[in-house]
């Protein structure tokens, strides 16, 4: 049987671990080459590379900060020296820094808004330069655009610009029938869920989140966005945070 992404070359930001790392796995599996992107320690991004080679797939670790221009750059262009095109932007990479209102300031401001708004414009308009007309790109938003939980207020913010910008680039990138969706996921279990005391050993720490899914309950999600399967959706957002 034919593979949903067979013959696909895809990068996935943020891709080292968590969420990311289980849609890298997840492309592979269906049959694309992927660039497995981390910013700080390869450990993971080399672990997540070995995995997917284990299995037959094709996968490369690139470090890039891509909240900066230069990290961009180094990212696409290892893409292009390794595989010589781009069919799949997974825009992954992002921030959680939980906060009250009061204890808000401009370092907490920017440090999300750089990776998880700034970092996403920047890494699509660099993907643009090395994608071919009707590619795909998927943003990774999430519910609390819309559900605005408290103590999150910055990264709900970004979420809501992320939505925003889906609907914005899918219609500015019509004409090269480049089409861009998002996956809005509910809460996740993951290593930062745990990390920020959200998820403690598979319970919820703040209620009314709705049910905890797994890494790769979304990466399923990302391969439909990816596949032909949704060739007339785009700027469109998927909720998939396992509630009705």
């Amino acid at each position: 049987m034919k593979k949903r992404l067979e013959n696909k070359v895809a990068v996935v930001t943020g891709s080292s671990k968590g969420i990311g790392a289980a849609i890298a796995k997840k492309i592979a599996e269906e049959g694309a080459s992927v660039i497995v992107n981390f910013t700080r320690s390869n450990r993971d991004a080399d672990h997540v590379v070995n995995q997917i080679q284990s299995q037959g797939g094709s996968a490369t670790a690139v470090q890039a900060d891509i909240s900066e221009q230069a990290g961009c750059d180094r990212l696409f262009d290892k893409c292009h020296e390794q595989y010589g095109r781009l069919d799949i932007l997974v825009n992954n990479a992002g921030i959680y820094l939980p906060a009250s209102l009061g204890q808000i300031n401009a370092d907490h401001f920017h440090k999300q808004f750089n990776l998880n708004v700034l970092g996403l414009i920047l890494a699509t308009q660099t993907a643009l330069k090395l994608m071919a007309d009707k590619s795909v790109i998927v943003n990774v938003s999430s519910v609390v655009s819309t559900l605005s939980p408290p103590h999150m207020s910055v990264y709900n913010a970004t979420k809501a610009a992320v939505d925003s910008l889906t609907r914005t680039f899918a219609k500015e990138l019509a004409d090269r029938d480049i089409r861009v969706n998002s996956v809005n996921p509910g809460l996740i279990a993951t290593e930062g869920t745990k990390e920020a005391g959200i998820v403690l050993d598979g319970q919820l720490e703040i209620p009314n989140l709705g049910k905890i899914g797994l890494p790769e309950d979304i990466a399923d999600g990302v391969v439909f966005l990816a596949s032909d399967e949704s060739r007339w959706m785009s700027g469109q957002s998927i909720v998939m945070n396992g509630s009705p």
